[in-house]
């Protein structure tokens, strides 16, 4: 009977100190996961449709292009009047990861939502991540408020709603789980928060594909050569371009916000200023394949001859655009450089036209996010595994030759501990 105590008495402990209160701590955090998911990925879908609706609508009537000016002062003076708050966009999920102060606003969703739809309605060249990240934390956070988490569950909760934002937007679940763990910190995944967002970037992706039934574009690099010692050194300038490129999409996006903010007192005008610039310039070239997503364009990279500079014609447009104070996101545009860029490459580079196209496609978006990681993952889902080594080799190519300067001004350089204070354990990157 002694013995039979013994054994039941630390086992009883066990069951009812550790087994019980992490049984209930992980249903708690499955629930959020699913409904954080559910709700994010709807978001998201609803925000494609508008989307794709704007960019149909401005195609079928250039005359909008007239009204990007205007546009552009509604969207200024929208986010002046409601959404000063909010208007940090995706450096404040940021800020708020390393220095939590109070619950983003519910209203980032809608305003980031009516912004980027005006923003591609009038012919403004962005993209559609940040749109989607920022919906994702800010409908994620209000958990926080609800449910008066500290502020370490904050920042899981915080990672699952960018997991689930970035992948149902471009259908890439495993790249939206791992660039949430590893945007936020350069240097440093938070692996305390893998599962979870792993299975609301998965629930988020199948709530915006399979309930709304939104489809994404879908690429193909139809040959990939055995790599051989002489294509693997030839890899190594187009990463290094890519990297470049990256840089110089994050320098132009901060010298054109840093001129509007300093030359244009009232905000309004900043955005209406540089659709005048924009809509200008869409006139004077003829041409409308360098404002928007660019999508066509980006599938076109693939397989046909285009010309050199288009690479920098869209870093051009999607830099005032959203320096002026147009919403959106970059990464759109960023793939856009990158497989044109590629795509320009081809003509110097010995390899598939297609293949240095997909390599350029998330290269340079890895080294303008420093998500090397996560764009590796992206390339694997969009292109398959096959072309995989190269893909590799250009995400971290152009990660190392970006340098630490991203299109996000408030990303920080991380230490293995703890990131909170940002003056003694992190800094930013320039």
């Amino acid at each position: 009977m002694l013995k039979r105590t013994r054994f039941l008495l630390p086992l009883r402990k066990f069951i009812f100190r550790e087994f019980v209160p992490n049984i209930s701590y992980s249903i708690r955090w499955l629930l959020f996961t699913i409904v954080i998911g559910l709700l994010v990925g709807s978001a998201s879908a609803v925000f494609l449709i508008s989307l794709d609706w704007a960019t149909q609508f401005r195609e079928a009537n250039l005359y909008m292009i007239f009204f990007l000016p205007l546009g552009g002062f509604i969207i200024g003076w929208v986010y002046h009047r409601y959404g000063s708050s909010v208007v940090k966009g995706n450096n404040q999920l940021l800020e708020e990861f390393y220095n939590p102060l109070k619950i983003i606003p519910l209203r980032m969703a809608p305003l980031v939502l009516f912004g980027t739809v005006m923003t591609h309605l009038f012919g403004g060249s962005a993209g559609r991540e940040g749109t989607a990240v920022q919906m994702g934390g800010a409908i994620a956070d209000q958990f926080t408020k609800w449910f008066k988490l500290p502020h370490t569950d904050r920042r899981t909760i915080i990672t699952i709603g960018v997991a689930a934002g970035f992948a149902s937007v471009f259908g890439t679940p495993l790249a939206g789980a791992v660039f949430a763990l590893e945007w936020l910190v350069i240097g440093r995944l938070r692996y305390e928060a893998i599962l979870p967002a792993f299975l609301a970037a998965v629930i988020a992706d199948h709530a915006c594909a399979d309930l709304w039934a939104v489809h994404h574009t879908h690429y193909s690099i139809p040959l990939v050569p055995q790599l051989d010692l002489m294509l693997l050194l030839w890899i190594i300038p187009a990463g290094i371009c890519f990297g470049l490129a990256g840089r110089l999409f994050a320098l132009s996006t901060h010298f054109w916000s840093g001129i509007f903010s300093r030359k244009i007192s009232y905000p309004p005008f900043r955005p209406l200023v540089g659709g005048v610039i924009i809509a200008a310039s869409v006139f004077l070239m003829g041409e409308t394949k360098y404002i928007g997503l660019g999508i066509p364009t980006i599938v076109d990279a693939f397989s046909e001859d285009l010309p050199w500079y288009d690479f920098l014609i869209k870093t051009a447009k999607t830099s005032l655009t959203l320096g002026a104070g147009f919403k959106g996101g970059e990464v759109t545009p960023l793939f856009y450089v990158g497989a044109t860029l590629g795509n320009a490459l081809a003509e110097w580079i010995p390899l598939p036209v297609a293949l240095l196209a997909g390599m350029g496609f998330v290269g340079v978006f890895s080294g303008a996010t420093n998500t090397p990681l996560a764009c590796i993952l992206m390339g694997l889902e969009l292109f398959g595994i096959a072309p995989g080594i190269y893909i590799a080799l250009a995400c971290v190519l152009a990660y190392l030759f970006s340098g630490h300067s991203g299109i996000y001004g408030s990303q920080v350089i991380g230490s293995p501990k703890h990131i909170s204070l940002l003056g003694k354990k992190g800094r930013r990157i320039k």
